[in-house]
């Protein structure tokens, strides 16, 4: 009979879950969706106040942290992904302050755990995943000093760039390219990097080579990515390299939209949201199937069904930001593409757990019947 997990891990997964469900809620608010206690009373007007940093830093920031503190199995780097998602639970109790100060505890934390990743094996991957770990720092400092979001959501951003860049990267690092591929590529992440810094000077000029970059690192990501070759196989392979062109596909559109706002044009949420939503979610759904089983030793039975929630959140993403008046009804929809993607990883647990024990029952009396 499997063990029961310990309480600490139950009480970790509720503070990630809680970001996760706030920075959701705060959204749909955001969007126009009417919520019980949205305007008055309640946790979720902190939500809606502190959206970004509830996705970015609560969830997104947690989970990266505490996947490199499982692959670094040092007890020290656990403290990352804690301080940040004991920030997520500040915010959502109204702490601003409090939230800011743990999120940028936590992300210097996760600095250091970088840099001492770097020491043990310089790769490029490792010292992109060390540069955007720094952005992350820099963003929630300018959070914390009470800068605009103008200036901060750049640098979320690019943290969550870098940290992708560097892991398909990594991915493809034993694939042929072209001479210069890997130059172009920092040149791009470089040239990023300095869209988010000038952000905080000069937005328009910052936001015009933000997207820029933005607009550059999707194309060299459909030429390079090994998801070209992928698409072809089958199963898991095959829907993992459909997220990664789908979501290539949609950090093109954003990297326009953010040209666009630097432009002066009123396409912000689609700029905000096709690189959150298109790009950031669609990698989360093409990696939970691999690094779930890494990092929460929770393996899953693949099966088609995984190409439901990836249909709905980029159709609702599609009426989201291309019909004019269905925002609300976009948003609702790309949270239940969510919704029904985590329903459908704890489905496929239970069916890999029931599949298994039911083998193991079989070799058992198989085994028995023997003797």
């Amino acid at each position: 009979m499997p063990s029961r997990p310990p309480v600490a891990r139950l009480l970790f997964v509720g503070l990630v879950a809680s970001s996760l469900v706030g920075g959701v809620l705060g959204g749909l608010v955001r969007a126009g969706v009417l919520l019980p206690g949205a305007v008055s009373g309640g946790w979720v007007p902190h939500a809606v106040l502190a959206h970004a940093f509830l996705m970015v830093s609560g969830f997104m920031g947690t989970v990266i942290g505490l996947e490199r503190a499982v692959a670094l199995k040092a007890r020290w780097s656990f403290w990352a992904p804690s301080l940040s998602a004991l920030g997520g639970v500040c915010a959502l109790a109204g702490a601003g302050a409090a939230a800011a100060a743990l999120a940028v505890a936590a992300a210097l934390l996760f600095v250091g755990v970088n840099l001492h990743v770097v020491r043990r094996h310089r790769e490029p991957h490792t010292v992109l995943l060390l540069v955007g770990a720094v952005g992350w720092l820099v963003g929630n400092a300018l959070y914390a000093a009470g800068l605009p979001a103008d200036a901060v959501v750049p640098w979320w951003f690019s943290f969550l760039v870098l940290t992708i860049a560097a892991e398909r990267l990594e991915m493809t690092r034993l694939m042929r390219r072209r001479a210069g591929a890997a130059e172009v590529l920092y040149l791009l992440l470089g040239t990023l990097l300095a869209g988010a810094a000038t952000a905080s000077l000069a937005p328009a000029a910052g936001q015009l080579v933000f997207g820029l970059a933005l607009a550059g690192l999707a194309v060299w990501l459909l030429c390079f990515d090994i998801a070209r070759r992928t698409v072809k196989a089958n199963a898991l392979s095959r829907y993992m390299a459909v997220c990664l062109l789908l979501g290539y596909g949609w950090l093109g559109v954003a990297g326009l939209a953010w040209i666009g706002v630097g432009l002066g044009h009123a396409v912000r949420d689609t700029a905000l949201h096709a690189l959150a939503l298109g790009f950031v979610v669609s990698m989360m759904l093409a990696h939970a199937p691999v690094i779930l089983p890494a990092v929460a030793k929770v393996k899953l039975l693949y099966g088609p069904v995984f190409y439901l929630p990836l249909a709905l959140l980029h159709l609702s993403l599609l009426v989201r930001v291309g019909v004019p008046g269905l925002l609300p009804a976009g948003a609702i929809g790309n949270a239940a593409a969510m919704g029904l993607f985590a329903a459908i990883v704890a489905g496929a647990a239970w069916a890999w757990r029931r599949k298994h024990s039911s083998t193991s029952s079989l070799r058992t009396r198989h085994a028995s019947a023997h003797h």
